[in-house]
């Protein structure tokens, strides 16, 4: 038997065999359906290719294909992990999937897995993203978008948690200090070091990571719920009234404010500071009518405004490992906003003097 996948063609944005799409479409789906047009979609940063499938004959009238890499290539996480020593016996996107899809979280539905052409065949959410349905919108129907999304974020949070389900994998792994550290090391490699073209001064460079370590332990030592890990406003597709979850993939457990840091403090969308107040408020509310209680609401402040030191700066680090190493440059912009969640939060809090005095003359926007 040959060893080339047939689905996984060479070169930028290669479309699957279409026959082979056809003959799976024509076999295994509802009598009648038929492959029409094959489109290629853009993607994210990560290895998987995405296309959508338009259909004759239907419902559905499309699908989204899924293009994995290399056919062992969901052995390996985009993304660093704690716990990897636990098996991985399946497709993780799958794996995490099915977990989402009993907690009763919107997540697409699987069609068809052709494991040998390296090919998912899912449901299609269409194309507007959160964050094309708000960049335009009034500020009552931003509110209410976001907190659409931090239904989700607390329904995700509450029947993905519990009961643990140790076929899961996102139950395996964990932001533990390690993994935190990792996240804030990658900054430190990418975003300051590969930007400037020179290392940080060993003096300051203990310091920065002294500190660093100190946010890392506090968040490490929270209480863990399941996280998505990449809980943003382009992973949020609006598809009518519902509002579908993707990119799932390298789920862990993690503390709470993680996925909330996420939405809020976004990469890709800057939500006026007022709503943030509130929006941090409503899901404290949500929770609190789930019986989890935040009794301390200042002290869940404060731990979302360190855990969006850690998040934004990790992204920042990422953005410049994408462009460096993967040759996409598109997130480059996205630098200076969050870059700027980070000076607005190293201001806020005076314990945090010593990490700001010794980050921000390596950190243009920190300035």
């Amino acid at each position: 038997m040959s060893t080339v996948n047939p689905a996984l063609q060479k070169g930028p944005l290669a479309l699957p065999d279409r026959t082979l799409v056809a003959r799976t479409i024509a076999s295994r789906f509802a009598p009648g359906l038929a492959l029409g047009e094959l489109q290629p979609l853009a993607g994210d940063a990560s290895n998987r290719r995405y296309f959508r499938a338009v259909l004759t004959g239907g419902p559905p009238h499309s699908v989204i294909l899924m293009q994995l890499a290399e056919p062992e290539g969901f052995k390996q996480s985009e993304e660093a992990v704690s716990g990897a020593t636990h098996q991985i016996a399946e497709l993780p996107f799958l794996n995490i999937l099915s977990h989402l899809a009993k907690a009763g979280v919107s997540v697409p539905r699987l069609h068809v897995y052709d494991q040998a052409a390296g090919l998912l065949y899912l449901e299609d959410f269409g194309d507007l993203t959160l964050a094309e349905a708000v960049r335009e919108a009034d500020g009552p129907t931003v509110e209410s978008r976001y907190r659409q999304a931090i239904n989700v974020l607390v329904q995700m949070q509450v029947k993905a948690t519990t009961p643990a389900d140790p076929g899961c994998l996102a139950f395996h792994r964990s932001f533990d200090a390690p993994l935190l550290m990792w996240e804030f090391e990658h900054f430190v490699e990418y975003g300051i070091e590969a930007r400037r073209g020179q290392p940080i001064p060993d003096g300051d460079a203990t310091v920065i990571r002294n500190e660093f370590g100190k946010i890392a332990d506090l968040l490490a030592g929270q209480p863990h719920v399941f996280a998505h890990r990449d809980f943003h406003s382009r992973n949020l597709m609006v598809d009518g009234l519902r509002l579908g979850v993707i990119d799932f993939q390298d789920a862990l457990l993690g503390p709470a404010t993680y996925d909330l840091a996420s939405l809020l403090r976004d990469a890709y969308i800057q939500l006026d500071e007022a709503l943030i107040d509130q929006l941090v408020g409503y899901y404290l509310d949500q929770l609190a009518e789930q019986r989890h209680v935040w009794t301390n609401r200042d002290a869940f402040r404060r731990l979302f405004d360190l855990t969006s030191i850690q998040r934004n700066l990790k992204a920042a680090g990422r953005f410049v490992y994408i462009d460096r190493v993967k040759g996409n440059s598109k997130f480059l912009a996205d630098i200076p906003r969050v870059l700027s969640y980070v000076k607005r939060n190293l201001q806020r809090y005076p314990e945090l003097a010593v990490l700001r005095k010794h980050l921000t003359p390596y950190v243009p926007e920190l300035q």
